[in-house]
Parts: structure tokens; C-alpha cells; sequence
């Protein structure tokens, strides 16, 4: 092989590698990478100043040695970015990076809206308040 031949092959290899970590920085994989982050469900117990919300979240799991049923809470504070979500809304949160002394953790989307079921409660009891004065009616 000549010198030239030489010189030209690693440059060949190395200008074929190159695009390999471009696509890695802009495709897929490093995009799956990123989103591959832990994400929780808990109700919103408080409203903590502006864009800020605290949410408790229940672990359930069976005792190792005893089998009984245990339940594990612990608080998140996150960050809700639009001001949606309020006290007894059942939530999903997922990990993020530092924003504050407290928050590792933002808001992804609301999953029951506690004042959609509150609407709803008040209907199913005015439901059956109609049903009780018909059927005393009709005695």
C-alpha cells in the first residue's frame, strides 16, 4: 500500500463514524434516553405558592416476612407549570431536573380532577333525593 492509500482509509472510517453521534444527539435513541424517566401518581394534597403543588403518593406492598398488606406515603413537591392542578386531584408527576430547593418533580397531567367528582357526587345524590320524594309520592 502506498503512503496516500494509507492516510485516506482511518479518514474513510473516521467520516463514517462521525454521523453515528449526530443521529444520537438529534434521533431517537437519545430522545428515548431522556424520556426514560420515573413518573408517579398521587394526589394533589396542597397548593404551595404559585406554580408549585405537593403530592402524596401511596406505595403498597406486602411485608417480606409477616405478609401483610403495608402502605408506604411519601410527599413530592413539583411544579405545575400552568396553575391546573388543585387540592385532591389525582395527578402524574415525573422526574425532572433541580428547579428549586424542593422540586425535582413536574407535572405531566391531571387523571381525576376532584372537582369533576365532586360534581358528580352532588348529581348522584340529587338522583336519589328525586327517587326518595317519587317513591314517597307515590305511597
Amino acid at each position: 500500500m502506498s503512503e496516500e492509500e494509507t492516510n485516506t482509509a482511518p479518514a474513510a472510517e473516521a467520516s463514517a463514524a462521525a454521523p453515528a453521534p449526530a443521529e444520537a444527539a438529534s434521533g431517537a435513541p437519545a430522545q428515548a434516553a431522556r424520556n426514560n424517566r420515573k413518573t408517579r401518581r398521587g394526589t394533589v394534597v396542597k397548593k404551595s405558592g404559585d406554580k408549585s403543588i405537593v403530592v402524596l403518593v401511596e406505595r403498597r406492598y406486602q411485608h417480606p416476612v409477616y405478609g401483610k398488606q403495608l402502605v408506604d406515603a411519601k410527599k413530592y413537591h413539583a411544579h405545575d407549570e400552568k396553575n391546573e392542578a388543585a387540592p385532591g386531584d389525582f395527578v402524574v408527576i415525573q422526574e425532572t431536573r433541580p428547579l428549586s430547593k424542593l422540586k425535582r418533580w413536574r407535572l405531566v397531567k391531571i387523571l381525576r380532577s376532584a372537582a369533576a367528582a365532586e360534581k358528580k357526587a352532588e348529581e348522584a345524590a340529587e338522583a336519589v333525593i328525586a327517587a326518595e320524594e317519587a317513591a314517597a309520592e307515590g305511597k
